[in-house]
Parts: structure tokens; C-alpha cells; sequence
């Protein structure tokens, strides 16, 4: 990219300076315009002069016997200050909206299974007490939704370990430690099970999957167990595995970020899972970057949100 040249004959122009043009040019007097802005006349005169020379020279007020006039310069220049200051005081409001989260936007990004109760959940908070922010969001899977974060296209994003995408590069801020669920179908022999249950115990099945391959899928927690399951059918969609659960023809596996919104007509089984947990579930911003004020209040609903999903404990106790 071509660096633009640099400005040439712009006056080097105090800010101040032209406020106090404005007061002068509104009262029509140097000992008015210093009474309203709490400063000695004399100030008020050396804050005129030395706009005055910045711009050329010329004079910006006829000095009257009582008060003083705009000459033709100063008309000239009075719409000019005027939009320097608005553009200015505008810019203050919009920081000071930023800074109280008044306004400003926020994009984030998240995947599919968190926007089924975490993000819902954190959204109407974060909505509730600021509701002058503009809200942008995006789902897609993890790699993609980092990938926005990279190009700048999003300010926080929601994001996992599934699929062993590395998250390094990021400045993750931990929400929570998913467990698992195993759906199985009303009929099922496990369908009346009281507490978490072992994959091995379902090493038989036949399982649903969004992939073939249970590597890099939730379907880890199986391999962890010491089986590899059999993947009869490949559904990627939640709502499509639980239709095909309930219809009989298999089981699979449904995160607990996922597990409110699961149908009637299966049964949920928590697993017992004494490895690492099935994922982490984190909040992934760009490193190096400051965290607008947006982002950081979505990240406290974000972490809110995430204190309320259940999730079971070592031994199979509710954490």
C-alpha cells in the first residue's frame, strides 16, 4: 500500500483556539466571551492572536470601540470551526458510549451447539443492560470462526477443543469443561438407567456421528474408553441424529451445551468419562488486541451463562 504524501499548508491549529473563536464570534466580545469560559480577557485575546497567526495573519474580529466584529476571514472560518468542534464533541459521545457500553457494536461468532443455551442465555443479558450496542453474530465451526477473528471480522468468538484445531495463537478465556451424553432410543436397555453410564457398555451399537472417522469428534471419549465405535450413519445437523435415534437406528453422542433442547422420545444418559473432559468451551479473542468494552461485557453474560449449564463431576456426581 502507497503511503498518502503528506498534508501541505494545513495550519497547525489548536482546538482551544477555535472554541474560543466560536465563544467570541457568538458574544461578540472578548470580555463575555472570557467571563462565560472562566479565563482573563487577556487570555482570551492571546488565544485569538495566536489563531490569527496560524491562519496567515489577517485579522478574524474588528476591534471595536465596544466589542468586536467578525471580518471577512472570520465569517469565512466560523462554519469551519463549527464542524471541527461537533466532529469532535461527537467523537467524545461516541467514546464515552464505548466506554459505559452504551453504544458502539459487537461481532462474535460462535458454533452450532452453543448457541442451543449459552449463547441465548448470555445474549438476552448482555442485550437487557446494553441495549444501545449493535449486534452482529456468525455460527460456523471452530477453524472458521478463528479465521474471522484473524481477518478482524470478528471481536470474540466461541469456540472448543473438538477437532483438536490448535488454539494457541489465541487469547482464550476459559467458560467451561463440557460433559458428555449418550441418546439412546426409548427401547433402548439402557433407555432406564439411573446415573452416568460407561461408552463401553455401548461398544455394540450402532453409532450416529457427524463424521466416519471418531477421531477429532466427540466420539474421542469412546476411543479413550478402549473401543472404536461403529459409524452406520453420518448425520451432521443435532436435530437430524436425535430424529434417527429416536427412530431406532443407533445411538450418539450430545454435548451439554446441547442437552436442553434434546426431543421427548429419547432418553439422555450422562457418560462417565474419568479421562480429560469431551471438550473445553472457550472465548477466543485476538492476541495483541485491546478488548473493546462490548467484548469484555459479553464475555461476564458469556461466563454467567456458562456457571448454569449442568455438568457432571468425577465419579458421576452433578458438578
Amino acid at each position: 500500500m502507497v503511503a498518502a504524501p503528506p498534508a501541505v499548508g494545513l495550519p497547525d491549529v489548536s482546538t482551544v483556539w477555535l472554541r474560543v473563536f466560536l465563544d467570541v464570534a457568538r458574544h461578540g466580545s472578548f470580555t463575555v466571551a472570557a467571563r462565560t469560559l472562566g479565563w482573563t480577557q487577556s487570555a482570551v485575546s492571546r488565544q485569538i492572536s495566536s489563531l490569527e497567526a496560524a491562519l496567515g495573519g489577517g485579522p478574524l474580529f474588528d476591534r471595536l470601540p465596544r466589542g468586536v466584529r467578525l471580518t471577512e476571514a472570520g465569517r469565512v472560518l466560523v462554519p469551519h470551526a463549527e464542524a471541527v468542534t461537533e466532529a469532535l464533541h461527537g467523537a467524545a459521545r461516541e467514546l464515552t458510549e464505548l466506554r459505559e457500553v452504551a453504544g458502539g457494536r459487537l461481532r462474535f461468532g460462535a458454533f452450532a451447539t452453543a448457541d442451543a443455551a449459552l449463547v441465548p442465555q448470555a445474549l438476552a443479558a448482555f442485550r437487557a443492560r446494553h441495549p444501545g450496542v449493535r449486534l452482529t453474530r456468525e455460527e460456523g465451526i471452530t477453524p472458521g470462526l478463528l479465521n474471522r477473528l484473524d481477518s478482524g471480522h470478528l471481536d470474540l468468538a466461541v469456540v472448543s477443543t473438538t477437532g483438536r484445531t490448535p488454539l494457541e495463537p489465541y487469547e482464550l478465556h476459559h467458560l467451561l469443561d463440557e460433559s458428555l451424553y449418550v441418546a439412546v432410543p426409548a427401547g433402548h436397555p439402557l433407555a432406564g438407567a439411573t446415573g452416568p453410564v460407561r461408552l463401553g457398555r455401548l461398544a455394540d451399537d450402532d453409532w450416529i456421528s457427524g463424521s466416519s472417522r471418531p477421531e477429532g469428534t466427540l466420539l474421542d471419549a469412546a476411543l479413550r474408553q478402549g473401543f472404536r465405535p461403529q459409524v452406520t450413519h453420518v448425520v451432521g445437523e443435532w436435530t437430524a441424529k436425535l430424529g434417527y435415534v429416536a427412530a431406532g437406528l443407533g445411538v450418539t453422542l450430545v454435548p451439554a451445551l446441547a442437552a436442553a433442547s434434546v426431543r421427548q422420545d429419547v432418553a439422555l444418559l450422562p457418560v462417565l468419562d474419568e479421562g480429560a473432559p469431551a471438550r473445553a468451551v472457550y472465548a477466543a479473542t485476538a492476541r495483541g488486541r485491546s478488548m473493546a468494552p462490548a467484548a469484555a461485557a459479553f464475555l461476564g453474560a458469556l461466563r454467567e451463562a456458562a456457571a448454569r449449564i449442568p455438568r457432571w463431576g468425577p465419579g458421576g456426581t452433578m458438578a
